[in-house]
């Protein structure tokens, strides 16, 4: 028989990037940011902002995961977060209740919170956008959820099926929400100028009217495309 879980595992203690990092980051564009770490990063489609206009955003991440239709962990995380964190939980994917609303999202910004992201729903979004906050979630429903737990905080979990540990870099806009490994960050930002460049480039010669890039067209001409009638 299973031991009765505790109702919440925290992990207080971790390091977060220096603002210095985070301030490199803040305005990039996440498709850069992705294209910075080789294509891949970015968590699934459907988390996407609840209000466009305060969706971007950089901050460190304090992970949190909950059962579905549980919040009591997310709440917990508001009491250890810290000045430019960013609350990102993994809830099963649950979209029959929202494990967010407006009240979590004005305490969490009192807090200092830069964001909130979650794999999970949203509720009260007339509140949530009043309030200012950058908040993510797969969609917005009515309907609320429990207290109950277990869940944790500060451990590794994978959230939009990408893997986050507590301290890696979370940067976000309209497009959805990227995920930089904390040992990676540096790396990544010292590969962005390099993207940024090509991107000015390639849209510079569309703007000059280039309607395919040169190596479509060399690789029509070569043993590598078979024509046929």
């Amino acid at each position: 028989m299973l031991k009765e879980p505790p109702l919440l595992t925290v992990r207080r203690h971790f390091e977060r990037p220096a603002p210095s990092l985070l301030h490199k980051l803040k305005g990039v564009q996440t498709g850069h940011v992705v294209d910075a770490m080789l294509g891949r990063g970015a968590l699934d489609h459907p988390i996407k902002p609840i209000d466009p206009e305060h969706a971007h955003f950089v901050g460190a991440a304090l992970t949190v995961e909950t059962g579905p239709s549980d919040n009591l962990a997310i709440i917990a995380a508001l009491a250890i977060a810290q000045p430019g964190d960013v609350i990102i939980t993994a809830s099963d994917a649950f979209s029959a209740t929202a494990v967010v609303g407006d009240n979590v999202s004005w305490m969490a910004k009192n807090k200092g919170v830069v964001a909130i992201v979650i794999d999970g729903m949203a509720r009260d979004r007339e509140g949530i956008v009043g309030v200012g906050l950058p908040v993510f979630a797969r969609g917005i429903t009515p309907n609320s959820c429990v207290k109950s737990g277990p869940g944790k905080i500060g451990l590794p979990i994978v959230c939009g099926g990408v893997a986050v540990s507590s301290g890696d870099v979370v940067v976000g806009d309209r497009d959805g929400v990227v995920i930089v490994p904390r040992l990676e960050a540096e790396a990544v930002i010292g590969r962005l100028d390099e993207v940024r460049r090509a991107e000015v480039e390639t849209q510079a010669r569309i703007a000059a009217g280039m309607t395919h890039p040169a190596w479509v067209t060399e690789l029509l001409a070569s043993d590598k495309v078979l024509e046929v009638e």
